[in-house]
């Protein structure tokens, strides 16, 4: 039941876009189409959760035992640079168009805060564990979590501006002001999952 309560949190009531406003490049950027959201919403989720694993066991590891913290982000910055080159050259050789159509956005996953925000808060054990010990599997299982609520927001909104390309739009407010609008409009919607984890604890009697 935690680990739903993990799923349901993260996805849901504290998405890492629409309520954090983590990897909002990317969101914006990639949101065009459905297929393309897909492939980076998969793309971030390889990234992420390998990435979270990575990170924390250096942390443990190399970066405590010899007093290295300072080096933290740098390090990091690092192992995600180095897991989005081989998402990179995967994509290249089985998927030439998606790897075209993600273009830029792809090794921007490297300065994605989202992916570096996530690893942070999972190494330095100051995530919400629902109930769960702090530790390398709750942080992996909301590392997937949260990976899989930015795939969530990005294909609803590449659907919902697949269907505004259907409609005329007046003139000023075509292209990004209309897509911000929509992201707000969306971001208010997700609002009403709030209190929806507290809601399902206490009725479980967890927490």
């Amino acid at each position: 039941m935690q680990f739903i309560l993990i799923f349901i949190s993260a996805i849901l009531v504290n998405n890492v876009v629409l309520s954090q406003f983590l990897g909002i490049c990317p969101f914006l950027g990639v949101s065009k189409k459905i297929d393309t959201a897909k492939g980076m919403g998969l793309a971030v989720t390889f990234v992420l959760v390998i990435a979270t694993i990575v990170t924390y066991l250096l942390q443990i590891w190399l970066l405590e035992p010899f007093h290295l913290e300072y080096l933290q982000t740098i390090v990091f910055i690092l192992v995600i640079a180095g897991l989005v080159q081989m998402v990179e050259i995967v994509l290249k050789k089985l998927s030439p168009a998606l790897y075209q159509a993600l273009g830029v956005f792809l090794p921007l996953i490297t300065t994605n805060c989202c992916v570096l925000g996530v690893a942070i808060l999972v190494a330095n054990g100051t995530y919400d564990a629902q109930g769960l010990e702090v530790g390398l599997l709750s942080g992996t299982i909301y590392a997937l979590a949260i990976a899989l609520g930015f795939a969530l927001s990005l294909i609803v909104f590449a659907g919902i501006r697949e269907q505004m390309s259907l409609v005329k739009i007046p003139r000023g407010m075509q292209g990004m002001s209309i897509a911000l609008i929509t992201a707000g409009l969306l971001a208010l919607a997700f609002m009403g999952f709030s209190g929806m984890d507290k809601g399902i604890a206490a009725f479980f009697g967890i927490g």
